[in-house]
């Protein structure tokens, strides 16, 4: 007789959403991770009084006031706005690329300045081949050049000649003076870290670290009437078809007797000569306007890497050496099974933002409620 009603694989964003919907309606959960903390990816640590994004910067936007209803039940949100800034070589830009960028760039001032210059610096391809390509025809080579060409060599390890267009699908221009990364009306991140709004989450659900599901999961299934897998999809089948395709990423950490180091929270860093794409200085997540005087900051320097077995996960390579079709075949395993469930970018093989996330482990929570 199975002990819990759902047994939850991975304490990141969506085990632990959906753990506390069911274990609020009644349902014994038990949560089985891996890793030795809790939040998967979105794990902050304290150094020096600085909540560190210890797998890189995570922003929480949704236009959904029930998704953002959901996280202020465990968190304080502050009101901090991504304002992502470029480096190229010696030049600093705003990005996304906007009135202010194209100012920057070619000294334009109204919207249909910057139409007509980018309209003159297309190089004309009615059927683009490649990312290079398409980057091109859309915007011209300067752009491309300062925004596109040296990231994307870092990012995906391939020359854009060789990534397909449909990676980047569309280039934004905004012909506004608006450097918001993000579009939606609700943005901010967990006064307190991360960390904090999770333990929040899982108060009183019970919870093992440091477990390795897969090592037995044919008797840890015996444990629950479903299991909830939020582990890479290949990994659960013993990488029977093969491995899907990830970029991985490598954190290097500084600590500095400085009060700013970089004046913001992130520079991406697209010039090819650069090893890292970009510097995250933490402190400024947390702290808006006005930065503590402390004489300490906190950076961190990202570099995107080949992912294998022992490295996280981050970014699906889809779309390329038949890796879609490879996704589709463990899909069609996972179909197959009864009472086992796979959710989450790494159990579906996407990219996925946090809130999205939310919204889909409240879905299925609510779907799962409706059949009791």
């Amino acid at each position: 007789m199975p002990k819990y009603d759902y047994l939850i694989v991975g304490a990141g964003m969506y085990g632990a959403v959906f753990a506390r919907q069911m274990t609020d309606a009644g349902k014994k959960v038990l949560i089985l991770e891996k890793r030795e903390h809790i939040g998967g990816n979105c794990y902050t640590e304290e150094v020096e009084g600085i909540q560190v994004h210890k797998y890189g910067a995570h922003i929480m936007h949704t236009s959904s006031e029930k998704i953002w209803r959901y996280i202020g039940k465990y968190a304080e949100m502050n009101h901090y706005v991504n304002r992502v800034r470029v480096r190229h070589e010696d030049k600093i830009y705003s990005f996304p690329i906007n009135m202010n960028t194209l100012n920057q760039v070619f000294g334009v001032v109204s919207p249909e300045e910057a139409r007509a210059r980018i309209e003159a610096a297309k190089i004309p391809n009615d059927n683009p081949q490649n990312m290079e390509e398409w980057v091109l025809a859309n915007v011209g080579r300067e752009l491309y050049e300062i925004f596109i060409k040296g990231y994307t060599q870092k990012q995906w390890g391939k020359s854009p000649r060789e990534l397909p267009a449909s990676i980047i699908r569309r280039l934004p221009i905004r012909y506004l003076y608006d450097d918001n990364y993000f579009n939606d009306c609700y943005q901010g991140i967990p006064k307190g870290g991360y960390t904090a709004f999770f333990e929040k989450i899982l108060d009183g659900i019970e919870l093992r670290l440091g477990v390795d599901y897969l090592a037995n999961k044919e008797s840890y299934n015996t444990l629950a009437k479903k299991v909830i897998y939020c582990g890479n999809i290949d990994s659960f089948f013993d990488y029977q078809f093969g491995e899907l395709e990830w970029r991985s990423l490598r954190f290097e950490n500084e600590t500095m007797d400085l009060n700013d180091f970089q004046g913001t929270a992130v520079v991406n860093y697209t010039s090819e000569d650069v090893p890292y794409t970009r510097i995250l200085e933490h402190k400024h997540f947390e702290h808006i306007g006005v930065i503590p005087d402390t004489g300490k900051t906190i950076i961190t320097r990202e570099y995107p890497q080949d992912w294998d077995r022992s490295k996280e996960a981050y970014y699906p390579v889809r779309d390329t050496n038949g890796h879609s079709e490879l996704y589709e075949r463990y899909k069609a395993e996972a179909e197959k099974l009864d009472n086992i469930f796979f959710r989450g970018r790494l159990a579906e093989y996407v990219y996925r933002d946090m809130c999205p996330t939310i919204g889909l482990a409240l879905r299925f929570s609510e779907q799962e409620l409706e059949l009791y």
